[in-house]
């Protein structure tokens, strides 16, 4: 199959050639774990996932690589600020290793509820400190560093093509446009390697260095650690746009000055999902985390299937009536797919007759041009609606889609017959408030039950249900 992709590196669609013919070296900027991630940051996770997925329906075999950031990453992106695993220590009373290990379980516990597939080699940074210092002394031995108050920094004005991907112009930038103003620096957009000298005081994560005790820069991180899983060049690394001008901006010049070759064929980025018109983000304090949205009775897959409603490359306004369209909407097919396990055997992919066929070309042609998934949505309910498609080749395809969007359709029970009583006295209830012209209780409690896999039919002899498997 053929693949296209958007490439931030150039702003364009291109045709996706790997460097192996069948191996994908992937990289993936994982969590700074010193808090719970929010439902913006596990937007982006889905959309790699959707990627990934799309990558081995393709027939590719994918080595995914993820970073836990448990030291380095500055509250500002720009080497400003307190290191936020120091911060989150100070404040709790914890130590960093207690807190990282925490967020870190919460975190692979958000991803595994999402069923997004974990990476095969997920790397946390303090276990790779010798891998960072040897790439420090790469770039040293290179010429590309020098050391200004006691901090190691990377000289940008040594590395030819700086700021290309993020189209930064170097003649215009100036000191506290982009970056807070250092002055160590030589030039603005110059960054730190290793920090020997902590404008906080008795910084506890610290390590021994050739340049004295202290501690890695955030950017030098996701390079070390890429380049000792996938080497010094690989196809696709991913993280979500606010990367692009600082983090991936410097991830490129220090990997490229080491090894002198290119490190990255396709750079891409997934687009903020906004709150009120506004970046979901921790500091501003209006985040929801995965937790927050099941308290409020939805389904971890609920908000899988609302990310899948938007494009990657777009951004995505969260709200509750839209979280709601698409717990209505995946509560549905998960209903159709109860039934058509009741009526039938899935047919196998070889076999599908034509329509279905046809209608699974489609779907793939939409993952296929740019990871599509609203196009890929859109065919799946083509499929359900179609009546000329027998139960079997339905049930076959939809299947066959789910690989891709993870909507953990094979495990849906088939449709059962008998009520329990607690779903008897449901329908009962809402049979009450029908005759009692209460058509807003009557609205609520056909979704209570659609939520327990009953639907249900309003005729003139009275109210017809089918119980349905598990959602």
């Amino acid at each position: 199959m053929n693949m296209r992709l958007y490439n931030t590196m150039g702003r364009e669609i291109q045709e996706f050639k790997p460097i192996n013919e069948k191996e994908v070296g992937l990289y993936c900027c994982g969590p700074t774990v010193y808090n719970y991630a929010h439902i913006g940051n596990l937007r982006t996770y889905v959309f790699e996932d959707l990627l990934r997925r799309t990558l081995e329906y393709a027939g590719y075999n994918v080595n995914h690589v993820m970073n836990i950031t448990d030291v380095g990453h500055l509250t500002g992106d720009a080497d400003d600020g307190e290191d936020k695993m120091e911060k989150s220590a100070r404040e709790t009373g914890k130590t960093p290793a207690d807190i990282a290990s925490f967020f870190t379980d919460a975190f692979f516990k958000d991803i595994d509820r999402l069923n997004i597939t974990r990476p095969k080699t997920a790397c946390a940074a303090t276990k790779h400190i010798g891998n960072m210092i040897g790439l420090i002394k790469r770039l040293e031995a290179k010429g590309f560093t020098y050391i200004e108050g006691g901090n190691v920094y990377f000289d940008t004005s040594k590395f030819e093509n700086y700021g290309e991907m993020a189209l930064l112009d170097r003649q215009k930038l100036k000191a506290g446009a982009r970056i807070a103003v250092d002055g160590n620096k030589k030039n603005p957009a110059d960054f730190v390697l290793w920090f020997t000298n902590s404008k906080f005081e008795n910084h506890i994560m610290q390590w021994e260095s050739p340049w004295g005790r202290g501690y890695p820069g955030w950017h030098v991180e996701c390079s070390a650690m890429s380049m000792k899983y996938l080497g010094d060049s690989f196809d696709i690394h991913c993280g979500g746009i606010d990367h692009i001008p600082i983090h991936h901006t410097n991830e490129i010049a220090q990997s490229e000055a080491a090894s002198g070759k290119k490190w990255v064929n396709y750079w891409i980025h997934g687009e903020f999902l906004l709150m009120d018109k506004q970046k979901m983000a921790k500091s501003a304090g209006n985040f929801f985390t995965l937790q927050t949205l099941i308290d409020e009775g939805y389904d971890p897959l609920d908000y899988r299937y609302f990310c899948l409603g938007g494009h990657y490359r777009s951004q995505l306004i969260f709200n509750f009536e839209s979280l709601d369209a698409a717990r209505n909407a995946r509560s549905n097919l998960a209903l159709k797919v109860a039934d058509l396990k009741a009526e039938a055997e899935p047919a196998p992919k070889a076999k599908l007759d034509v329509r279905a066929a046809a209608i699974l070309k489609k779907f793939n042609a939409g993952l296929l041009n740019d990871l599509n998934a609203p196009k890929a949505l859109a065919e799946l309910w083509q499929l359900m609606k179609d009546k000329e498609i027998s139960a079997g080749d339905k049930l076959g395809t939809v299947l066959e889609m789910d690989r891709v969007l993870g909507l953990k359709l094979e495990e849906v029970e088939a449709s059962s017959a008998e009520l329990t009583d607690e779903e008897y006295a449901v329908v009962k209830e809402r049979e009450q408030a029908r005759s009692d012209k209460d058509w807003a209780k009557a609205d609520e409690l056909r979704g209570k039950l659609l939520e327990m896999g009953i639907e249900i039919k309003d005729t003139a002899e009275g109210t017809e249900c089918k119980k349905r498997g598990n959602l």
